[in-house]
């Protein structure tokens, strides 16, 4: 059975195509056999030396092994400078329309703000919001755009049950994130969640990533 992790910041072996791995820096790592995504997220930007990481982020973005732009987007909890994040937000969503690859969102308390950007900007590459874990009224803003979220350790709260059900399953994507959790465990409670046969959850979400990412790597043993 095939469970895509479609976003985790810890190491994947090099066989392991099911997951795309995360790099916040370091871009030269994708190089190496792997599914990637690569942006500058919000928490790390540094005003002295944030216009050498977008240039290594462009160096590497066209690279066949990225498949996405990401994570990157606001977020109002963290200390970097507001323009600074605005700024290279908006460098990022160019470039994934430039090299015609998906964006992978981080947003805290910015969502109207996230939302105005990508409208502003035309965004006509797919669009995944990580790691989601508000109420139904924002999903479905969300959606309503025609964007994609992205699930992961907020499944396994009771109290989320009923946002969850609401979500299309032609829009929902599977995670990790920094999360020591396994990826089974997530697919299994989602199911549960969805009163949904594994298997056809697996298949849908697999659907989805073709939708999304273009095709499945995978491996010869595979």
């Amino acid at each position: 059975m095939r469970y895509l992790n479609i976003h985790t910041h810890r190491k994947v072996e090099h066989t392991a195509w099911r997951s795309i791995q995360s790099l916040r820096s370091d871009f030269h790592q994708v190089l190496q056999p792997g599914a990637y995504s690569i942006g500058l997220h919000p928490w790390y930007l540094d005003v002295h030396n944030a216009q050498g990481q977008f240039g290594q982020l462009e160096r590497f973005a066209e690279e066949d092994d990225v498949l996405a732009i990401g994570e990157c987007g606001l977020d109002k909890v963290c200390n970097t400078d507001w323009n600074l994040q605005v700024d290279y937000f908006i460098r990022q969503t160019q470039l994934a329309i430039k090299i015609k690859k998906p964006l992978i969102i981080h947003c805290v308390r910015a969502y109207d703000e996230v939302l105005k950007i990508l409208k502003e900007n035309s965004i006509s590459v797919p669009v995944v919001f990580h790691g989601f874990n508000k109420r139904t009224e924002l999903a479905n803003k969300i959606l309503d755009q025609g964007y994609y979220l992205s699930f992961g350790k907020h499944l396994l709260m009771d109290a989320y049950d009923e946002v969850f059900k609401e979500i299309p399953l032609d829009k929902i994507f599977l995670e990790t994130d920094d999360d020591s959790i396994a990826i089974e465990t997530v697919y299994r409670k989602a199911a549960e969640m969805k009163q949904l046969d594994l298997v056809l959850l697996t298949e849908q979400i697999s659907e989805n990533y073709r939708m999304v990412f273009g095709g499945l790597k995978t491996t010869q043993n595979e």
